[in-house]
C-alpha cells in the first residue's frame, strides 16, 4: 500500500541517465501492475530499463521528476522557476511546485516519475510525429507530476522538431485523458477491443496534439 504524500514540494523534471533505471523500472512496473496505462503485461527489470535508456536516439529522450522539500528546493516566489524556465543546477531541466498540505517526505530528492519521447512509426513519413510515455509512482498520482513531466515533453517535441505528438489510453484512465485534454489534446478515435488484459478486450483511445 503506498503511503499518502502530503507537504509542498518543488518537481524538477531534468534528462533522465543510466543511474535512474531502477527508479524508472520500479515506477514503470506499478504501471503495469495497475492496469492503468499499458497494454504490457511483464514486468521489467532495472538492467532491461537501463540498456532501454542507452540504446535510445538522442531525438527521443527520456526524462525523470524528482520531488524536493520545497523548504530546500525553491526560492522565493519572485525568483522561482516556471515550467519554461532553465533550472538553476541542471541545463535542461525544468522546475515546478505543488503544496500537498501537512507533513511530507524528508529525503533531498525522491524521484516520483517519468517520461519519454518514442518512435510513432518507423516509416520515414512518420518522422515527424512521437509517440510518448508518462508514468508516475503510485503515491504521487493527481500531484500534478504528470503535468510537469508532459509540459516538458511537448517542450522537447518541439525542440526536437516533431510536428505532432499522439498517445493512446484507456478510457478507464479518466484522470489521465483530463490532463491530456487540458494540455491541448484531441480525441481522435476508440480503438475497440484492441488488446486482452487478464482475459478481458480493452478498448483505447487514440488522441494528438499538433506542435
Amino acid at each position: 500500500m503506498s503511503t499518502p504524500v502530503t507537504g509542498t514540494f518543488a518537481y524538477r523534471v531534468r534528462p533522465a541517465t543510466p543511474a535512474d533505471a531502477e527508479a524508472i523500472c520500479r515506477i514503470y512496473n506499478q504501471g503495469i501492475e495497475d492496469r492503468v496505462a499499458t497494454l504490457e503485461t511483464e514486468l521489467r527489470t532495472p538492467d532491461e530499463r537501463r540498456q532501454w535508456l542507452t540504446n535510445r536516439s538522442p531525438r527521443y529522450p527520456v526524462i525523470v521528476a524528482e520531488a524536493e522539500p520545497a523548504s530546500t528546493s525553491v526560492r522565493p516566489p519572485s525568483e522561482q522557476a516556471s515550467l519554461t524556465d532553465p533550472a538553476t543546477t541542471d541545463p535542461g531541466s525544468r522546475l515546478s511546485q505543488a503544496t500537498l498540505g501537512g507533513r511530507g517526505l524528508t529525503d533531498p530528492a525522491t524521484t516520483v516519475g517519468w517520461g519519454s519521447l518514442n518512435v510513432f512509426n518507423a516509416r520515414e513519413a512518420y518522422r515527424f510525429v512521437a509517440d510518448f510515455s508518462v508514468y508516475v509512482e503510485r503515491a504521487w498520482r493527481g500531484k500534478g507530476v504528470g503535468r510537469a513531466l508532459l509540459a516538458r515533453l511537448i517542450e522537447l517535441g518541439r525542440e526536437h522538431g516533431f510536428h505532432k505528438l499522439a498517445l493512446s489510453a484507456f478510457p478507464t484512465n479518466a484522470g489521465g485523458v483530463a490532463l491530456y485534454e487540458r494540455m491541448g489534446f484531441r480525441t481522435v478515435g476508440v480503438y475497440r477491443e484492441q488488446g486482452q488484459l487478464d482475459g478481458r478486450w480493452v478498448d483505447t483511445i487514440i488522441m494528438e496534439k499538433l506542435l
